[in-house]
């Protein structure tokens, strides 16, 4: 039980750090190309702002959103503060 609950949270961090990579890339991109909030960039966008894209370590999906919005995984609870 406790190898479990330390394995979920471990993802859950991992996935947080991902989230906090794909909105400095999205803030990047909006400050490079002029873009304001509501403008949604694709993940092509953002590629060139990250070494690769990241993967929730849960299994989750990333959700990009639009410029000032929090990115957001599928996974319940994997969320930015």
């Amino acid at each position: 039980p406790n190898f479990v609950k330390a394995r979920d949270t471990s993802q859950e961090n991992a996935c947080i750090n991902n989230l906090r990579q794909i909105d400095g890339a999205k803030n990047e991109w909006a400050l490079e190309k002029g873009k304001k909030n509501g403008d949604v960039p694709s993940k092509e966008d953002l590629l060139p702002y990250l070494s690769k894209w990241p993967v929730c370590p849960a299994g989750g999906t990333y959700i990009i959103g639009a410029v000032g919005v929090n990115p957001t995984c599928s996974i319940p609870g994997h969320e930015l503060p």
